[in-house]
């Protein structure tokens, strides 16, 4: 029996922030994103992470519009180290350094 070719298959978007359940989850996302020493990656995660708790929520609490946040965290977005570190705070997260290792 010969395979249809024509036959399309249709893929719904894959929206990570809908898996990002726990804070175990989320930090493990921020990990890899933070390795991969690329901010638009960073900003992304950050923006799938905010919306997996409620983007509207979050920015009321930001202090700044939906817009603004859906903007800020996407990979075109430069949010201000401040509010990365209020949007992490919200989360129940804190930025902690550690020296690399040789």
């Amino acid at each position: 029996m010969e395979a249809n070719v024509t036959e399309k298959i249709n893929f719904s978007d894959w929206d990570i922030a809908e898996y990002l359940d726990t804070k175990e989850d989320i930090i493990a996302c921020l990990e890899v994103a933070i390795a991969e020493s690329n901010t638009k990656f960073l900003f992304e995660t950050l923006g799938a992470i905010t919306r997996s708790k409620g983007m509207a929520k979050i920015a009321r609490e930001l202090g700044v519009t939906r817009e603004g946040l859906y903007k800020s965290l996407s990979s075109e977005g430069r949010p201000s180290f401040e509010t990365v570190i209020k949007l992490l705070d919200l989360l129940g997260m804190r930025v902690r350094l550690e020296q690399k290792s040789a």
